[in-house]
């Protein structure tokens, strides 16, 4: 067993654009697969941070374990009496392991978004990195993103300096703007695969598992309340002490209560469920081609994902949300990338009633006009398919609208109207690029000042959807 202890650090410090995977920190901790698995969690234990342990075969790499796939496998029934004095040849033939692996010279950047793509279940599992000398190393995933979210911000500063130079370094920034558009892409796709692996895959065998056991809860309770009424029947009289029982757990209240409330159980675990499904589909990121989808499953996911702000608890008002679908079929498209285009036009449309509702709600305890006071904030979803085979999307709201003067500068990148810190100027650029240049649609936008924003989506019907 050869080993080496700790993490060799890399040259965080100079980290750039450019910077190659060499320079992360990485773990480098080899095993023979002839000694006892029992030895993996050895060294698991001496290394509370380790992510994996590299695989050898008479010093020839044969693959890795992993730390969470180790002891995810070493937790079932009878597996540690099973493979902990075996080789771990015998234990590594259980594994269907997804190893991704780079070179040392490949990009971080290019690296984290390969990452990225990966699917959930594997999402957290570290990065296979080979060295010039035909060598192995593991990087930790949360250590390239840690070094991706430098680099972000490093391009922000190059981006800041470059602006203030641009007349003379024109060429320059626009090619760090379209960097920081794809760093900025990129860490929303880690946000996404983030909130689908950590809620979508960590919650869902847990409420799996109670959702299959309360069934069986519910027949044993009911069995037992049952042979209770039963009991009462053959043994009408009972004695003192079961009298001052049923008397202390208010046994009438507790044989009508008891079903209510594993009733109410099951309809929260039901509710979860739907949340994760919802959550699943409007990330839909294992889909990298054109599929057919049916479009309000895509907006209802947004919806459900962005439920929580549709109440805004300073002032105690919600949003309303009014949905006029039109019969649609399904279409060919980027399910992933178009439920994004939701996303950003309804976050926009709620952050602009938030800041109308806060308004109102002041004029109104500072008993203002009643002219200056707007109706309660709705948006409005419309959906229709047209003659001419175009599903149209519109989404309206009742918010303060756009001056006519930023109208034309909306889908230009980095352009925003928010405060600074509060939004990048990406959102409805990215999702300009993605209704024109990804689905061959249109994108536009009509507002006007105090009469509210509509975004209207133009996507043409593909002939075999």
């Amino acid at each position: 067993m050869l080993t080496m202890d700790g993490m060799t650090n890399g040259n965080e410090s100079n980290l750039r654009l450019k910077s190659t995977l060499q320079e992360l920190p990485f773990w480098q901790v080899d095993i023979e697969v002839e000694c006892p698995s029992n030895d993996l969690a050895i060294l698991f234990n001496q290394q509370p941070l380790l992510p994996g342990i590299i695989l050898n075969n008479n010093q020839q790499y044969v693959g890795i374990i992993s730390r969470r796939k180790f002891f995810e496998q070493m937790t079932h029934p009878y597996s540690l009496a099973l493979f902990s004095k075996r080789p771990i040849r015998i234990l590594y033939k259980f594994f269907e392991p997804k190893i991704l692996a780079f070179s040392e010279d490949t990009l971080i950047v290019n690296a984290t978004q390969a990452t990225l793509e990966r699917s959930p279940e594997v999402a957290y599992e570290p990065i296979l990195v080979k060295t010039m000398s035909g060598k192995y190393k593991l990087v930790d995933f949360h250590q390239l993103l840690l070094a991706y979210s430098k680099i972000h911000v490093l391009t922000l500063i190059d981006l800041q300096q470059v602006e203030e130079q641009s007349k003379v370094a024109k060429a320059g920034f626009n090619d760090l703007q379209h960097n920081y558009t794809r760093l900025v892409q990129n860490e929303k796709m880690a946000a996404l695969g983030q909130l689908v692996a950590g809620i979508a895959h960590e919650i869902n065998n847990p409420i799996n598992f109670i959702a299959g056991n309360l069934v069986h809860a519910i027949k044993y309770s009911q069995n037992l309340l049952d042979l209770i009424r039963l009991y009462q029947q053959c043994y009408p009289e009972p004695k003192a002490e079961i009298e001052t029982a049923i008397a202390e757990i208010e046994l009438d209240f507790l044989t009508t209560d008891l079903p209510r409330l594993l009733t109410s159980m099951e309809v929260g675990t039901k509710r979860i469920e739907q949340i994760i499904l919802s959550l699943r589909n409007f990330s839909r990121l294992d889909e990298s081609e054109k599929k057919s989808v049916d479009i309000h499953e895509g907006i209802d996911s947004t919806l459900v994902i962005l439920q929580s702000r549709l109440k805004n608890p300073q002032i105690g008002e919600s949003i309303n949300i009014i949905k006029e679908y039109g019969d649609l079929p399904k279409i060919q498209c980027y399910a992933g990338l178009l439920n994004q285009v939701f996303m950003n036009i309804l976050a926009n449309a709620i952050d602009a009633l938030e800041e109308s509702l806060v308004i109102n709600h002041t004029l109104r305890e500072g008993e203002a006009p009643t002219s200056l006071v707007r109706d309660k904030g709705k948006i409005c979803i419309q959906t229709e398919l047209t003659n001419d085979k175009q599903v149209i999307i519109r989404i309206s709201d009742n918010g303060p609208g756009i001056p006519e003067s930023f109208q034309k500068q909306l889908f230009d990148p980095f352009f925003t109207t928010k405060a600074v810190g509060k939004g990048t100027g990406l959102g409805l650029s990215i999702s300009h690029q993605i209704v024109v240049e990804k689905h061959g649609g249109q994108l536009q936008c009509i507002s006007a000042v105090g009469e509210g924003t509509e975004f209207m989506i133009r996507i043409p019907v593909p002939l075999n959807s």
